[in-house]
Protein backbone atom coordinates (compact mmCIF):
# COMPACT_ATOMS: atom_id res chain seq x y z
CA UNK A 1 0.00 0.00 0.00
CA UNK A 2 1.42 3.36 -0.95
CA UNK A 3 1.88 5.96 1.74
CA UNK A 4 -0.74 8.74 1.37
CA UNK A 5 0.46 12.18 0.49
CA UNK A 6 1.89 13.70 3.70
CA UNK A 7 0.20 16.73 5.14
CA UNK A 8 1.93 19.77 6.57
CA UNK A 9 3.48 19.25 9.97
CA UNK A 10 5.08 21.64 12.40
CA UNK A 11 8.57 22.88 11.59
CA UNK A 12 9.94 21.30 14.74
CA UNK A 13 8.64 17.85 13.82
CA UNK A 14 9.98 18.02 10.28
CA UNK A 15 13.37 19.17 11.49
CA UNK A 16 13.62 16.36 14.03
CA UNK A 17 12.78 13.68 11.48
CA UNK A 18 15.11 15.11 8.83
CA UNK A 19 18.05 15.24 11.24
CA UNK A 20 17.48 11.65 12.28
CA UNK A 21 17.14 10.31 8.75
CA UNK A 22 20.11 12.32 7.55
CA UNK A 23 22.21 10.83 10.33
CA UNK A 24 21.11 7.33 9.44
CA UNK A 25 21.96 7.91 5.79
CA UNK A 26 25.47 9.14 6.67
CA UNK A 27 26.22 6.01 8.66
CA UNK A 28 26.79 5.07 12.26
CA UNK A 29 28.51 7.47 14.60
CA UNK A 30 31.86 6.36 16.04
CA UNK A 31 31.90 5.19 19.63
CA UNK A 32 32.30 8.04 22.11
CA UNK A 33 35.22 8.08 24.50
CA UNK A 34 33.96 9.24 27.87
CA UNK A 35 36.72 9.35 30.47
CA UNK A 36 34.85 7.35 33.14
CA UNK A 37 34.54 4.41 30.73
CA UNK A 38 38.24 4.20 29.93
CA UNK A 39 39.52 2.88 33.25
CA UNK A 40 41.71 -0.20 32.60
CA UNK A 41 40.11 -3.56 33.28
CA UNK A 42 40.34 -4.54 36.93
CA UNK A 43 41.35 -1.11 38.26
CA UNK A 44 39.73 0.22 41.40
CA UNK A 45 38.51 3.71 42.28
CA UNK A 46 36.68 4.25 45.57
CA UNK A 47 35.80 0.55 45.80
CA UNK A 48 34.60 0.33 42.22
CA UNK A 49 36.29 -2.05 39.76
CA UNK A 50 36.07 -1.74 35.99
CA UNK A 51 36.13 -4.79 33.75
CA UNK A 52 36.00 -6.00 30.17
CA UNK A 53 33.21 -8.57 30.19
CA UNK A 54 32.82 -11.07 27.34
CA UNK A 55 29.45 -10.65 25.67
CA UNK A 56 27.70 -12.94 23.23
CA UNK A 57 29.17 -13.43 19.78
CA UNK A 58 32.70 -12.59 20.88
CA UNK A 59 32.19 -8.88 21.64
CA UNK A 60 33.44 -7.08 24.75
CA UNK A 61 31.09 -5.24 27.10
CA UNK A 62 32.42 -2.47 29.30
CA UNK A 63 31.27 -3.07 32.85
CA UNK A 64 31.88 -2.34 36.49
CA UNK A 65 31.45 -4.23 39.73
CA UNK A 66 30.61 -3.26 43.29
CA UNK A 67 31.17 -5.89 45.99
CA UNK A 68 30.19 -5.73 49.66
CA UNK A 69 32.93 -4.30 51.84
CA UNK A 70 34.42 -6.51 54.53
CA UNK A 71 32.82 -9.70 53.23
CA UNK A 72 34.14 -12.93 54.70
CA UNK A 73 36.30 -15.05 52.43
CA UNK A 74 34.23 -17.57 50.53
CA UNK A 75 30.92 -15.91 51.37
CA UNK A 76 28.30 -15.73 48.63
CA UNK A 77 26.18 -12.67 47.97
CA UNK A 78 23.04 -11.99 45.95
CA UNK A 79 23.81 -10.63 42.48
CA UNK A 80 22.10 -7.73 40.69
CA UNK A 81 22.85 -7.03 37.02
CA UNK A 82 22.07 -3.60 35.57
CA UNK A 83 22.17 -3.17 31.75
CA UNK A 84 22.45 0.51 30.94
CA UNK A 85 19.71 2.67 29.53
CA UNK A 86 19.64 3.62 25.86
CA UNK A 87 22.67 5.82 25.05
CA UNK A 88 23.99 5.75 28.63
CA UNK A 89 27.51 4.62 29.67
CA UNK A 90 28.33 2.13 32.40
CA UNK A 91 28.57 4.77 35.14
CA UNK A 92 24.79 5.34 35.03
CA UNK A 93 23.97 3.29 38.13
CA UNK A 94 27.00 4.09 40.31
CA UNK A 95 25.04 5.78 43.09
CA UNK A 96 22.43 3.05 43.41
CA UNK A 97 24.95 0.25 42.88
CA UNK A 98 27.03 1.58 45.78
CA UNK A 99 23.99 1.63 48.07
CA UNK A 100 23.07 -1.91 47.09
CA UNK A 101 26.63 -3.13 47.63
CA UNK A 102 26.69 -1.46 51.04
CA UNK A 103 23.67 -3.59 51.96
CA UNK A 104 25.26 -6.85 50.85
CA UNK A 105 24.86 -7.23 47.07
CA UNK A 106 27.31 -7.86 44.29
CA UNK A 107 26.26 -5.38 41.60
CA UNK A 108 27.42 -5.64 37.99
CA UNK A 109 26.54 -2.88 35.54
CA UNK A 110 27.48 -2.91 31.87
CA UNK A 111 27.15 -0.67 28.85
CA UNK A 112 24.67 -2.28 26.48
CA UNK A 113 26.13 -3.49 23.19
CA UNK A 114 26.58 -0.96 20.43
CA UNK A 115 26.85 2.02 22.79
CA UNK A 116 29.95 3.94 23.86
CA UNK A 117 32.92 1.58 24.28
CA UNK A 118 31.05 -1.72 24.34
CA UNK A 119 31.43 -3.80 21.21
CA UNK A 120 28.89 -4.79 18.60
CA UNK A 121 26.06 -2.73 17.15
CA UNK A 122 22.78 -1.52 18.58
CA UNK A 123 20.29 -4.38 18.32
CA UNK A 124 17.37 -2.76 20.24
CA UNK A 125 17.01 -5.53 22.83
CA UNK A 126 17.23 -8.19 20.14
CA UNK A 127 18.50 -11.75 20.68
CA UNK A 128 22.17 -10.66 21.00
CA UNK A 129 21.22 -8.31 23.88
CA UNK A 130 19.34 -11.09 25.66
CA UNK A 131 22.34 -13.38 25.19
CA UNK A 132 24.59 -10.61 26.57
CA UNK A 133 22.58 -10.55 29.80
CA UNK A 134 23.15 -14.27 30.31
CA UNK A 135 26.84 -13.90 29.40
CA UNK A 136 27.26 -11.20 32.05
CA UNK A 137 25.62 -13.46 34.63
CA UNK A 138 28.01 -16.27 33.61
CA UNK A 139 30.98 -13.93 34.03
CA UNK A 140 29.78 -12.65 37.40
CA UNK A 141 29.35 -16.17 38.76
CA UNK A 142 32.91 -17.00 37.71
CA UNK A 143 34.66 -13.79 38.76
CA UNK A 144 32.75 -12.48 41.79
CA UNK A 145 31.23 -13.82 44.99
CA UNK A 146 27.78 -13.92 43.38
CA UNK A 147 25.35 -16.58 44.59
CA UNK A 148 23.95 -18.56 41.60
CA UNK A 149 20.63 -19.05 43.42
CA UNK A 150 20.02 -15.35 44.13
CA UNK A 151 20.24 -13.37 40.88
CA UNK A 152 18.29 -10.24 40.02
CA UNK A 153 18.23 -7.85 37.10
CA UNK A 154 16.97 -4.33 36.69
CA UNK A 155 17.42 -0.97 35.13
CA UNK A 156 15.86 2.12 33.65
CA UNK A 157 14.31 2.29 30.16
CA UNK A 158 16.44 0.10 27.87
CA UNK A 159 17.85 -1.68 30.91
CA UNK A 160 14.29 -2.39 32.07
CA UNK A 161 13.28 -3.91 28.75
CA UNK A 162 16.38 -6.10 28.55
CA UNK A 163 15.82 -7.26 32.14
CA UNK A 164 12.22 -8.29 31.44
CA UNK A 165 13.29 -10.12 28.30
CA UNK A 166 16.08 -11.87 30.20
CA UNK A 167 13.54 -13.06 32.78
CA UNK A 168 11.84 -14.98 29.97
CA UNK A 169 15.03 -16.51 28.61
CA UNK A 170 17.24 -17.19 31.65
CA UNK A 171 15.58 -19.05 34.55
CA UNK A 172 18.44 -18.04 36.85
CA UNK A 173 16.88 -14.54 37.10
CA UNK A 174 14.77 -14.60 40.27
CA UNK A 175 13.79 -10.93 40.61
CA UNK A 176 13.41 -7.97 38.26
CA UNK A 177 12.94 -4.23 38.77
CA UNK A 178 11.90 -2.77 35.40
CA UNK A 179 11.72 1.02 35.62
CA UNK A 180 10.34 3.24 32.81
CA UNK A 181 10.53 0.33 30.42
CA UNK A 182 8.33 -1.40 27.91
CA UNK A 183 6.42 -4.64 27.72
CA UNK A 184 5.07 -4.12 24.20
CA UNK A 185 7.29 -2.12 21.87
CA UNK A 186 4.61 -1.77 19.17
CA UNK A 187 2.00 -0.54 21.64
CA UNK A 188 4.57 1.94 22.90
CA UNK A 189 5.79 3.81 19.83
CA UNK A 190 3.10 2.71 17.34
CA UNK A 191 -0.04 2.81 19.45
CA UNK A 192 -3.23 3.54 17.55
CA UNK A 193 -1.30 2.52 14.41
CA UNK A 194 0.37 5.92 14.63
CA UNK A 195 4.11 6.57 14.62
CA UNK A 196 5.23 8.41 17.75
CA UNK A 197 7.50 10.80 15.91
CA UNK A 198 9.28 12.57 18.74
CA UNK A 199 9.83 9.35 20.69
CA UNK A 200 11.36 7.54 17.71
CA UNK A 201 13.43 10.57 16.74
CA UNK A 202 14.81 10.99 20.25
CA UNK A 203 15.79 7.33 20.50
CA UNK A 204 17.21 7.18 17.00
CA UNK A 205 19.12 10.44 17.33
CA UNK A 206 20.61 9.48 20.70
CA UNK A 207 21.66 6.12 19.25
CA UNK A 208 23.48 7.83 16.39
CA UNK A 209 25.34 10.18 18.74
CA UNK A 210 26.42 7.62 21.34
CA UNK A 211 26.64 4.35 19.45
CA UNK A 212 26.60 2.34 16.27
CA UNK A 213 23.11 1.41 15.02
CA UNK A 214 22.90 -1.97 13.36
CA UNK A 215 21.72 -2.30 9.78
CA UNK A 216 18.36 -3.69 10.89
CA UNK A 217 17.73 -0.71 13.18
CA UNK A 218 18.71 1.79 10.51
CA UNK A 219 16.44 0.16 7.96
CA UNK A 220 13.52 -0.14 10.39
CA UNK A 221 13.79 3.49 11.48
CA UNK A 222 13.85 4.64 7.88
CA UNK A 223 10.73 2.62 7.04
CA UNK A 224 9.01 3.66 10.27
CA UNK A 225 9.58 7.40 9.98
CA UNK A 226 9.00 7.27 6.23
CA UNK A 227 5.58 5.64 6.76
CA UNK A 228 6.41 2.75 4.45
CA UNK A 229 3.20 0.76 4.92
CA UNK A 230 4.45 -2.00 2.66
CA UNK A 231 6.96 -2.80 5.39
CA UNK A 232 4.43 -2.55 8.24
CA UNK A 233 4.18 -6.34 8.84
CA UNK A 234 7.97 -6.60 8.99
CA UNK A 235 8.21 -3.66 11.42
CA UNK A 236 5.56 -5.19 13.66
CA UNK A 237 7.36 -8.54 13.65
CA UNK A 238 10.61 -6.72 14.48
CA UNK A 239 8.93 -5.04 17.45
CA UNK A 240 7.25 -8.19 18.74
CA UNK A 241 10.57 -10.02 18.82
CA UNK A 242 11.77 -7.30 21.20
CA UNK A 243 8.66 -7.20 23.40
CA UNK A 244 8.55 -9.02 26.77
CA UNK A 245 4.81 -9.55 26.20
CA UNK A 246 5.71 -11.96 23.39
CA UNK A 247 7.49 -14.15 25.93
CA UNK A 248 4.85 -13.88 28.67
CA UNK A 249 4.44 -17.67 28.99
CA UNK A 250 8.19 -18.12 29.48
CA UNK A 251 8.35 -15.30 32.02
CA UNK A 252 5.49 -16.81 34.00
CA UNK A 253 6.98 -20.29 33.78
CA UNK A 254 10.35 -19.07 35.08
CA UNK A 255 8.51 -17.34 37.95
CA UNK A 256 10.72 -14.29 38.57
CA UNK A 257 9.31 -11.71 40.99
CA UNK A 258 8.70 -8.66 38.82
CA UNK A 259 8.34 -5.06 39.92
CA UNK A 260 7.44 -2.51 37.24
CA UNK A 261 7.46 1.26 37.61
CA UNK A 262 6.56 3.97 35.12
CA UNK A 263 5.38 7.57 34.82
CA UNK A 264 1.85 8.58 33.86
CA UNK A 265 3.12 10.89 31.13
CA UNK A 266 5.85 8.69 29.65
CA UNK A 267 6.06 9.82 26.01
CA UNK A 268 8.43 6.97 25.05
CA UNK A 269 6.68 4.04 26.73
CA UNK A 270 3.11 5.06 27.74
CA UNK A 271 1.70 3.35 30.85
CA UNK A 272 -1.14 1.38 29.22
CA UNK A 273 1.10 -1.35 27.84
CA UNK A 274 2.76 -1.85 31.25
CA UNK A 275 -0.59 -2.19 33.00
CA UNK A 276 -1.82 -4.71 30.43
CA UNK A 277 1.33 -6.81 30.83
CA UNK A 278 1.17 -6.61 34.62
CA UNK A 279 -2.36 -8.03 34.58
CA UNK A 280 -1.13 -11.17 32.83
CA UNK A 281 1.83 -11.93 35.13
CA UNK A 282 1.19 -14.86 37.46
CA UNK A 283 4.21 -14.69 39.77
CA UNK A 284 5.01 -12.19 42.53
CA UNK A 285 4.45 -8.74 41.04
CA UNK A 286 4.15 -5.05 41.81
CA UNK A 287 3.13 -2.07 39.66
CA UNK A 288 3.96 1.55 40.49
CA UNK A 289 2.85 4.62 38.52
CA UNK A 290 3.94 8.16 39.35
CA UNK A 291 3.79 11.64 37.78
CA UNK A 292 6.42 12.54 35.20
CA UNK A 293 7.76 11.53 31.82
CA UNK A 294 10.25 9.00 30.57
CA UNK A 295 12.80 8.15 33.30
CA UNK A 296 12.11 11.38 35.22
CA UNK A 297 10.71 9.39 38.17
CA UNK A 298 14.07 7.63 38.60
CA UNK A 299 16.38 10.52 37.71
CA UNK A 300 17.05 11.94 41.18
CA UNK A 301 17.84 8.46 42.45
CA UNK A 302 20.49 8.01 39.78
CA UNK A 303 22.13 11.10 41.28
CA UNK A 304 22.10 9.49 44.71
CA UNK A 305 19.24 11.58 46.10
CA UNK A 306 16.27 10.14 48.04
CA UNK A 307 13.86 8.61 45.55
CA UNK A 308 10.67 6.57 45.99
CA UNK A 309 11.26 4.41 42.94
CA UNK A 310 14.70 3.29 44.02
CA UNK A 311 13.52 2.74 47.60
CA UNK A 312 10.91 0.32 46.26
CA UNK A 313 13.54 -1.31 44.06
CA UNK A 314 15.84 -2.02 47.02
CA UNK A 315 12.93 -3.35 49.10
CA UNK A 316 11.89 -5.60 46.19
CA UNK A 317 15.35 -7.10 45.82
CA UNK A 318 15.70 -7.46 49.61
CA UNK A 319 12.47 -9.43 49.74
CA UNK A 320 13.05 -11.75 46.78
CA UNK A 321 16.84 -12.12 46.76
CA UNK A 322 17.63 -11.90 50.48
CA UNK A 323 14.34 -13.26 51.77
CA UNK A 324 13.76 -10.33 54.12
CA UNK A 325 10.23 -9.98 55.47
CA UNK A 326 10.04 -6.23 54.86
CA UNK A 327 6.32 -6.11 54.05
CA UNK A 328 6.53 -5.16 50.39
CA UNK A 329 4.79 -8.41 49.42
CA UNK A 330 1.89 -7.78 51.82
CA UNK A 331 1.15 -4.24 50.62
CA UNK A 332 -1.42 -3.61 47.88
CA UNK A 333 0.62 -4.54 44.79
CA UNK A 334 -0.64 -1.66 42.62
CA UNK A 335 0.68 1.65 43.95
CA UNK A 336 -0.42 4.88 42.27
CA UNK A 337 0.64 8.45 42.95
CA UNK A 338 -1.90 10.87 41.42
CA UNK A 339 -0.56 13.80 39.43
CA UNK A 340 -2.44 16.22 41.66
CA UNK A 341 -1.69 14.69 45.08
CA UNK A 342 1.35 13.75 47.16
CA UNK A 343 -0.08 10.57 48.68
CA UNK A 344 0.08 7.08 47.21
CA UNK A 345 -3.00 4.92 46.72
CA UNK A 346 -2.91 1.14 46.95
CA UNK A 347 -5.09 -1.26 44.95
CA UNK A 348 -5.30 -5.07 44.95
CA UNK A 349 -5.05 -5.21 41.15
CA UNK A 350 -5.25 -3.01 38.05
CA UNK A 351 -8.92 -3.75 37.35
CA UNK A 352 -9.81 -2.22 40.72
CA UNK A 353 -8.36 1.11 39.58
CA UNK A 354 -11.13 3.34 38.25
CA UNK A 355 -13.86 0.84 39.05
CA UNK A 356 -16.60 3.47 38.58
CA UNK A 357 -17.25 4.64 35.00
CA UNK A 358 -18.54 8.12 34.18
CA UNK A 359 -20.07 8.01 30.70
CA UNK A 360 -19.99 11.34 28.85
CA UNK A 361 -22.26 11.37 25.76
CA UNK A 362 -20.77 12.77 22.57
CA UNK A 363 -23.98 13.96 20.96
CA UNK A 364 -24.48 15.64 17.63
CA UNK A 365 -22.34 15.75 14.51
CA UNK A 366 -19.00 17.52 14.24
CA UNK A 367 -16.99 18.06 11.04
CA UNK A 368 -13.34 19.16 10.94
CA UNK A 369 -10.84 19.90 8.24
CA UNK A 370 -7.62 17.93 8.60
CA UNK A 371 -3.98 19.01 8.21
CA UNK A 372 -4.11 21.97 10.61
CA UNK A 373 -3.02 21.96 14.27
CA UNK A 374 -5.92 23.41 16.24
CA UNK A 375 -3.73 24.33 19.19
CA UNK A 376 -4.65 21.28 21.22
CA UNK A 377 -1.61 19.01 21.55
CA UNK A 378 0.22 16.70 23.89
CA UNK A 379 3.20 18.99 24.40
CA UNK A 380 6.87 18.19 23.88
CA UNK A 381 8.33 14.77 24.63
CA UNK A 382 10.05 14.57 28.03
CA UNK A 383 9.75 18.32 28.73
CA UNK A 384 6.01 18.88 29.09
CA UNK A 385 5.27 16.03 31.48
CA UNK A 386 8.41 16.78 33.49
CA UNK A 387 7.00 20.28 34.01
CA UNK A 388 3.76 18.67 35.14
CA UNK A 389 5.69 16.44 37.54
CA UNK A 390 7.78 19.13 39.18
CA UNK A 391 5.74 22.31 38.71
CA UNK A 392 2.19 21.03 38.12
CA UNK A 393 2.18 22.70 34.69
CA UNK A 394 0.70 20.32 32.10
CA UNK A 395 0.01 21.46 28.52
CA UNK A 396 -2.87 23.94 28.50
CA UNK A 397 -5.26 25.42 25.96
CA UNK A 398 -8.15 27.85 25.93
CA UNK A 399 -11.04 25.53 25.10
CA UNK A 400 -13.49 28.34 24.08
CA UNK A 401 -10.91 29.68 21.62
CA UNK A 402 -10.19 26.39 19.87
CA UNK A 403 -11.16 26.80 16.19
CA UNK A 404 -14.11 24.48 15.61
CA UNK A 405 -13.17 24.26 11.94
CA UNK A 406 -10.16 22.19 12.94
CA UNK A 407 -11.20 20.73 16.31
CA UNK A 408 -14.34 18.98 17.54
CA UNK A 409 -15.22 19.77 21.15
CA UNK A 410 -17.62 18.18 23.64
CA UNK A 411 -17.92 19.24 27.28
CA UNK A 412 -19.47 17.72 30.39
CA UNK A 413 -21.54 19.61 32.91
CA UNK A 414 -19.73 21.37 35.74
CA UNK A 415 -19.09 18.89 38.53
CA UNK A 416 -20.39 19.67 42.01
CA UNK A 417 -17.74 17.46 43.60
CA UNK A 418 -14.17 16.55 42.69
CA UNK A 419 -13.79 13.83 40.08
CA UNK A 420 -10.87 11.50 40.81
CA UNK A 421 -9.91 10.04 37.44
CA UNK A 422 -8.02 6.75 37.80
CA UNK A 423 -7.04 4.47 34.95
CA UNK A 424 -7.85 4.42 31.25
CA UNK A 425 -10.49 6.59 29.58
CA UNK A 426 -12.04 5.01 26.48
CA UNK A 427 -13.47 6.79 23.44
CA UNK A 428 -16.11 5.27 21.18
CA UNK A 429 -17.32 7.22 18.17
CA UNK A 430 -18.29 6.93 14.52
CA UNK A 431 -16.08 8.54 11.91
CA UNK A 432 -16.68 9.34 8.25
CA UNK A 433 -13.70 10.42 6.17
CA UNK A 434 -13.45 11.95 2.72
CA UNK A 435 -10.20 10.03 2.19
CA UNK A 436 -9.15 6.38 2.66
CA UNK A 437 -6.50 7.26 5.27
CA UNK A 438 -6.36 9.67 8.15
CA UNK A 439 -5.25 10.42 11.69
CA UNK A 440 -7.15 11.84 14.63
CA UNK A 441 -5.88 12.71 18.09
CA UNK A 442 -8.15 12.77 21.14
CA UNK A 443 -7.45 14.96 24.18
CA UNK A 444 -9.13 15.04 27.56
CA UNK A 445 -8.96 18.37 29.39
CA UNK A 446 -9.79 19.58 32.87
CA UNK A 447 -11.52 22.91 32.15
CA UNK A 448 -11.66 25.62 34.81
CA UNK A 449 -14.16 28.49 35.16
CA UNK A 450 -12.19 30.70 32.72
CA UNK A 451 -12.17 28.03 30.02
CA UNK A 452 -8.50 27.10 30.41
CA UNK A 453 -8.04 23.39 29.82
CA UNK A 454 -5.25 21.43 31.53
CA UNK A 455 -4.34 18.25 29.68
CA UNK A 456 -5.44 15.10 31.49
CA UNK A 457 -4.69 12.54 28.77
CA UNK A 458 -4.50 12.02 25.02
CA UNK A 459 -3.92 9.35 22.36
CA UNK A 460 -3.66 9.12 18.54
CA UNK A 461 -5.54 6.92 16.08
CA UNK A 462 -4.71 6.27 12.42
CA UNK A 463 -6.76 4.41 9.82
CA UNK A 464 -6.00 3.17 6.32
CA UNK A 465 -8.12 1.53 3.65
CA UNK A 466 -11.49 3.03 4.62
CA UNK A 467 -14.10 3.76 1.98
CA UNK A 468 -14.56 7.53 1.59
CA UNK A 469 -17.99 8.63 2.74
CA UNK A 470 -18.75 5.39 4.60
CA UNK A 471 -19.02 5.66 8.43
CA UNK A 472 -16.91 3.32 10.55
CA UNK A 473 -16.59 2.86 14.33
CA UNK A 474 -13.51 3.96 16.25
CA UNK A 475 -12.55 2.69 19.70
CA UNK A 476 -9.56 4.36 21.28
CA UNK A 477 -8.05 4.05 24.74
CA UNK A 478 -6.45 7.24 26.02
CA UNK A 479 -3.25 6.96 28.03
CA UNK A 480 -3.85 5.86 31.60
CA UNK A 481 -3.55 8.50 34.29
CA UNK A 482 -4.50 9.52 37.83
CA UNK A 483 -5.81 13.08 37.99
CA UNK A 484 -8.23 14.92 40.30
CA UNK A 485 -10.64 17.34 38.61
CA UNK A 486 -11.63 20.04 41.14
CA UNK A 487 -15.25 20.74 42.00
CA UNK A 488 -16.68 23.45 39.75
CA UNK A 489 -14.64 22.28 36.76
CA UNK A 490 -15.78 20.25 33.78
CA UNK A 491 -14.19 17.78 31.40
CA UNK A 492 -13.75 18.48 27.70
CA UNK A 493 -12.99 16.02 24.92
CA UNK A 494 -11.22 17.59 21.96
CA UNK A 495 -10.44 15.78 18.71
CA UNK A 496 -8.23 17.25 16.01
CA UNK A 497 -5.91 15.83 13.35
CA UNK A 498 -2.38 17.14 13.95
CA UNK A 499 -0.01 16.83 16.91
CA UNK A 500 3.78 17.36 16.85
CA UNK A 501 4.22 14.21 18.92
CA UNK A 502 2.98 12.00 16.10
CA UNK A 503 3.21 11.42 12.37
CA UNK A 504 -0.22 12.05 10.85
CA UNK A 505 -1.67 10.51 7.71
CA UNK A 506 -4.26 13.03 6.56
CA UNK A 507 -4.16 13.65 2.79
CA UNK A 508 -4.46 17.25 1.67
CA UNK A 509 -8.04 18.50 1.82
CA UNK A 510 -9.30 15.65 4.00
CA UNK A 511 -12.35 16.14 6.23
CA UNK A 512 -13.43 14.01 9.18
CA UNK A 513 -16.99 13.86 10.48
CA UNK A 514 -17.80 12.56 13.97
CA UNK A 515 -21.35 11.38 14.53
CA UNK A 516 -23.42 9.55 17.12
CA UNK A 517 -25.90 7.12 15.51
CA UNK A 518 -28.95 6.26 17.59
CA UNK A 519 -28.12 2.56 17.34
CA UNK A 520 -24.49 3.09 18.38
CA UNK A 521 -24.16 6.34 20.36
CA UNK A 522 -20.74 7.92 20.75
CA UNK A 523 -19.39 8.39 24.24
CA UNK A 524 -16.32 8.80 26.41
CA UNK A 525 -16.00 6.45 29.38
CA UNK A 526 -13.99 8.06 32.19
CA UNK A 527 -12.82 5.79 35.06
CA UNK A 528 -13.24 7.21 38.57
CA UNK A 529 -12.00 6.10 41.94
CA UNK A 530 -14.68 4.77 44.23
CA UNK A 531 -15.76 7.18 46.97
Amino acid sequence: MARPKPALRTTASITTAVVLLAGAALGAAPAATAAPSTAPAGTTAQGLTFHDIPGSGGITLKGNVFTPAGAAAGAKHPLIVFPTSWAMPQIEYLAQAQKLADSGYVVVSYTSRGFWLSGGKIEVAGPPDIADASAVIDWALEHTSADPDRIGMGGVSYGAGISLLAAGHDPRVKAVAALSGWADLIDSIYSGRTQHLQAAALLGGAGLVTGRPGDELTRTLKDFLGSNLEKEPEMIAWGKKRSPATYLDRINANGAAIMMGNAWGDTIFPPNQYASFYDKLTGPKRLEFRPGDHATAEATGLLGLPNDTWTSTRRWFDRYLKGERNGIDTEPPVQLKPRTDKDYEGYPDWKSVGAVKNRIPLDGTRKVWANVDSGANGGIAILSNALDQFLKLPPTVSVPLLPRTFASVWQSERYATAQRIRGTSALHTTVTSTKPSGTLVAYLYDVGPLGVGRLVSNAPYTFHGQTPGRPFPVDLELYSTAYDVPAGHRLALVIDTVDPLYIEHNPTGAQLTFSSPGTDPSHLSVPLREK
